[in-house]
């Protein structure tokens, strides 16, 4: 099915002499596209020759009675320029300069001021003044000329310093030449005298201070002495700090058992007066029911009133477990140190709080004695046992008020006291374990001080001693000076008696330093104004611009290539092909339903064979494209291409991946597909590194270069003009390869879905009678 699409497709590419112009047509048109580009980029920078750049010289020149050479740099630069035809230099004066940059006659202008010299000669003057060039550049005009413009004045500059530095050279070695022939004259040997004894002073010096430095050692060494006994007073005041912070746990462990106490109380009280006042009324209930059953049968009513005496008599337990408790506060209480105000307040609670239970058990023993006597009168006088009803219902009244007077006056008087007594203690502890912690703390950097103190003036004696042994050193190296001066002096007036073999030394010494200022001048102010010199050395070397160039622009001229394909042939089949590919006749039979993909899938036509059917010439017309444009760079404009075979597999293999990424999005989404290739195209341009290195483009680029096609086509490209590292080549390669993948999964699966979609978008396009 595939071969009998492909086989149609070129009969009707070739049915006439049209349809072939156009065939040719859509494989030359890249190639064009990628030749005119490298062309015109072959040897730009070759051709600087014609840009423009005025130069204006206003240097007034300089010359001082230090250095007797009169020195204007600026006539200097003006010679050089002359013999540089890197730009066409164009002398002037400064406003024809700077108006021909504004008009557009010149594309840069450098301007030379006035004391350009001078400004460069106050090196050798207290006010240092840095010497500019002034520099007008017209931006406009040009995106490239500005940097081709700045690196001809970079140049200026560079001959500037070279001729600066060889000025200042050989002035140098001028003024040695002068001073060796001045040091033979009888002046030279009175000024020798004289800084023979300005170095003997300086010597005594130098010893003397050496003396001092000692003298400050020994002291500091006496002060090492006090510093010891200070660390000592602050380790004893650091000992009773950490003494008063135990006496201060023992404190904080009172106050934590006063407040133990008082929580363990507070429990007992609220328990136990609930107990009590719950059971007395369980005891007048009972009281009246007995009484009540007097009549009916006193034996039973003696009975319960006998029950209820033993009751009352058992819940005395209650008050002596409450007293107890009390008894434990007192105790806790009775600890604290008698400076506080709050102890004496709450002790005498306290002991009423007791005094008012016992009165309250009192209570409570005559009412179970009241009740024993009831047990006993009931069975004899009936009048006396009421008598006894009463009593014993007021006892009752009267014991339960005083167990609701123990209760309000604990909850009154003494809860609050130990509330307050115990948040008062814990804070006052809190604060002093702070404030004795803070004062060890204190002690302690103390301590580290006064260590470090002692450790800081042995390490300072140390350099003072190191000190002391340079001092001396440098006096004896100033008497060696003066030991070898008074023998130079020496061995130059004895030069011609022959000497001894320090003499000899010294004579060779003298001797190279004659060669040296008799040489010639001009050649080592050159070495010396330019000591290095640069080596370029190319690794994976480019002939020139364009060749460097090639890469980009064949591999944009390919994908061009593919979107010129899709705008110019049919992306999809249609109904008649399809029947005359099955051998069904004109047209298919109607049960095909409406034309589109896969409406012939029945008859054994599959979505895949149309895909790849169709693509089949779009494939052939990009391999001749990518041919062709290979071959012309090679062959045509001579681009260098070490590995031409390598060179040529790229182009195929960039032909095939490009055609049908294209072809796959055209084929899917229709006109929108090819929007999107060109929008990719867009993507690609910029962010494929083809011409700045992708590090110098924006981080969005940055993080999309690895996921584009077009960087790894250049890099294979690359690899095959120039020589590939490694596996380089075929790992780019790779890459470009697999970009396939998505593209044939979207064309053979993930089209299927988008069908019906892409023909719902061409029929609202269609009825616009405009798209």
């Amino acid at each position: 099915m595939i071969w009998g699409i492909f086989k149609r497709d070129m009969c009707h590419a070739t049915r006439n002499v049209i349809a072939v112009i156009v065939s040719m047509g859509l494989v030359v048109v890249p190639a064009l596209y990628a030749w005119f580009n490298i062309a015109a980029s072959w040897d730009p920078y070759g051709n600087t020759k014609a840009l423009k750049v005025a130069v204006a010289n206003n240097d007034k020149g300089y010359k001082s009675d230090l250095i007797p050479v009169r020195v204007n740099v600026g006539e200097t630069i003006i010679s050089t320029l002359h013999a540089n035809d890197q730009l066409d230099w164009q002398f002037v004066k400064s406003d024809k300069a700077i108006d021909g940059v504004k008009s557009g006659e010149y594309y840069a202008a450098i301007v030379i001021p006035k004391g350009f010299s001078a400004d460069m000669m106050t090196l050798f003057s207290p006010d240092i003044k840095h010497a500019q060039l002034k520099y007008y550049l017209n931006e406009k005009i040009n995106p490239i000329a500005p940097h081709i413009t700045d690196q001809g004045a970079t140049t200026v500059v560079n001959t500037i310093d070279k001729t600066f530095a060889k000025t200042i050279a050989q002035v140098g070695l001028d003024l040695a030449s002068s001073i060796l022939h001045y040091s033979q004259s009888p002046q030279m040997a009175e000024y020798m005298r004289n800084l023979n004894g300005n170095l003997t002073t300086m010597a005594d010096t130098l010893s003397g201070a050496s003396q001092q430095v000692t003298s400050y050692s020994q002291l500091l060494g006496s002060a090492n002495d006090i510093v010891d006994s200070t660390g000592k007073l602050l380790a004893s005041a650091t000992k009773a700090g950490k003494q008063a912070q135990n006496a201060l746990k023992q404190g904080k462990s009172g106050a934590t058992s006063l407040t133990s106490a008082g929580a363990n109380v507070t429990s007992s009280v609220n328990t136990a007066l609930d107990q009590v006042l719950g059971a007395f009324d369980q005891v007048a209930a009972k009281v009246n029911k007995a009484f009540d059953a007097l009549g009916k049968d006193s034996d039973t009513a003696a009975s319960q009133l006998a029950t209820l005496s033993e009751q009352v008599s058992s819940g005395e337990s209650l008050y002596d477990t409450y007293i107890t408790s009390l008894n434990h506060m007192r105790e806790s209480v009775e600890q604290l140190p008698d400076s506080d105000s709050a102890k004496q307040a709450l002790l005498e609670a306290i002991d009423r709080e007791i005094t008012l239970l016992e009165a309250a058990k009192g209570d409570s023993q005559k009412l179970a004695q009241q009740l024993k006597d009831a047990s006993t009168q009931v069975t004899q006088d009936t009048a006396a046992a009421e008598r006894s009803r009463k009593e014993i219902l007021n006892r009752i009244t009267s014991a339960k008020q005083s167990i609701s007077n123990v209760r309000d006056d604990y909850a009154t008087n003494v809860k609050p006291k130990i509330d307050a007594l115990a948040s008062t203690v814990s804070t006052l502890i809190s604060q002093t374990d702070s404030m004795i912690t803070q004062l060890s703390g204190t002690a302690d950097d103390l301590d580290d001080v006064t260590g470090d103190v002692g450790t800081n003036v042995t390490s300072i004696r140390s350099a003072l001693g190191a000190i002391a042994k340079k001092l001396d050193s440098s006096a004896a190296t100033v008497k060696e000076l003066i030991t070898k001066l008074e023998t130079g002096g020496n061995a130059g007036d004895g030069n011609s008696d022959g000497g001894d073999g320090d003499n000899d030394a010294d004579s060779g010494e003298s001797d190279e330093l004659r060669a040296l200022a008799t040489a010639n001048a001009s050649t080592l102010s050159t070495l010396i104004s330019a000591p290095v010199a640069l080596h370029r050395v190319s690794v994976y070397p480019i002939a020139n611009y364009g060749s460097a160039m090639a890469p980009f622009y064949t591999i944009l001229s390919i994908w061009v290539g593919a979107i010129i394909l899709c705008a110019m042939l049919k992306v999809t089949i249609s109904d008649r092909e399809k029947a005359h590919v099955l051998g069904l006749g004109d047209t298919l039979p109607r049960i095909a339903g409406p034309s589109g993909p896969g409406n012939a899938s029945r008859w054994g036509l599959r979505l895949d064979h149309e895909y790849f059917g169709r693509y089949a010439i779009f494939a052939l017309l990009a391999l001749l494209q990518g041919t062709l444009v290979c071959l012309g760079d090679t062959y045509f404009l001579g681009v260098q291409a070490n590995h031409a075979l390598q060179f040529l597999a790229v182009g195929w293999l960039a032909a095939l991946v490009f055609s049908n990424i294209v072809y796959t999005l055209t084929v899917s989404f229709g006109d929108i597909g090819k929007a999107v290739a060109v929008v990719l195209l867009v993507m690609q341009v910029a962010g494929s590194g083809g011409t700045f290195p992708i590090e110098t483009l924006p981080k969005f680029f940055q993080m999309l270069y690895p996921f584009l096609p077009f960087p790894h086509a250049i890099d294979a490209m690359h690899a095959a003009m120039a020589g590939s590292y490694g596996n380089e080549y075929l790992l780019d390669m790779v890459y470009l390869a697999l970009f396939l993948i998505p593209s044939l999964l979207l064309g053979l699966v993930l089209r299927k879905p988008v069908i019906r979609l892409n023909n719902w978008v061409s029929r609202n396009l269609e009825s616009t009678k405009v798209m």
